[in-house]
């Protein structure tokens, strides 16, 4: 059983403060820290700081297998070598909303976006989920590559704009823009499929395919994909539309910076 607790605060602009009792381990994204206590002890390790029966070798494989899924290629290791609870805080790297996620709840597994993990208890690991389905990586907008993420504690993943979280019942169909889903159990299947009608395809604003979820299982998804809140502010930017004088501009112009790194750095 999970030993450590948890706390999310904010709105659109989330973090996630984590108690960690005496020998406790968190492991955090580079970049994600926003505060600790002063008695923990922080290492970077490479990759998720698990271990690989190939060594060295093994260990470098598995960090570059991670660092393809948007994630870094070290990560931040929090330890509480205290007699005391100690805390630490991780921040969404973006506007939006950070999930709570126990694994051992799940089976030990959870299939996310790319850039999609924050932190999580030690022993969590960064894989690849590879789409199988040619048209899924082709079409499906989120690659061939998304995230595993496998373990038996809690893990925090982050999603853009609003999140609701849906159970699917058996043979339940649910489809979804792709770039809208966040994260889905690994008995939800994944498929893509063609928007039906030429006309609605090109003129619609949707695209020609949409994503196919079929349960049983849960998914999460969001309201606001980094590409569409991208596109919309380069959009603002081009034609000028915006009402805030010159302070809004600047302010624009900031929100354009920080979602241009988000979209280099694969979160």
């Amino acid at each position: 059983m999970s030993s450590l607790s948890y706390q999310i605060h904010g709105s659109d602009l989330q973090y996630v403060e984590v108690s960690l009792p005496p020998n406790a381990v968190v492991i955090g994204e580079q970049g994600a820290m926003m505060y600790m206590d002063n008695h923990l002890e922080v290492d970077t390790v490479l990759g998720d700081g698990t271990s690989s029966k190939f060594g060295l070798l093994g260990r470098w494989f598995k960090a570059l297998k991670r660092a393809y899924t948007g994630e870094s290629l070290f990560s931040s290791r929090y330890s509480n070598n205290s007699a005391n609870t100690q805390r630490v805080a991780f921040a969404a790297p973006t506007l939006g909303k950070i999930v709570a996620v126990n694994l051992a709840e799940l089976g030990g597994e959870l299939i996310c976006q790319r850039g999609a993990f924050l932190a999580g208890e030690a022993g969590t690991e960064v894989q690849l989920a590879w789409q199988k389905r040619i048209r899924v990586g082709l079409m499906g907008g989120e690659g061939f590559i998304m995230q595993r993420i496998v373990g038996k504690g809690w893990v925090f993943i982050n999603a853009t704009g609003g999140l609701t979280e849906m159970n699917l019942t058996p043979a339940q169909v649910l489809q979804v823009d792709s770039g809208c889903l966040v994260a889905l159990t690994s008995g939800v299947t994944y498929d893509i499929k063609y928007a039906g009608k030429l006309k609605t395809a090109i003129f619609g604003g949707e695209g020609l395919f949409y994503a196919s979820l079929t349960g049983p299982g849960t998914v999460w998804l969001q309201s606001l994909p980094m590409r569409r809140l991208s596109a919309e502010l380069m959009s603002s930017a081009l034609t000028g539309r915006n009402r805030g004088g010159i302070w809004g501009k600047v302010y624009l112009g900031f929100i354009i910076v920080v979602v241009i790194a988000s979209l280099f750095s694969g979160r």
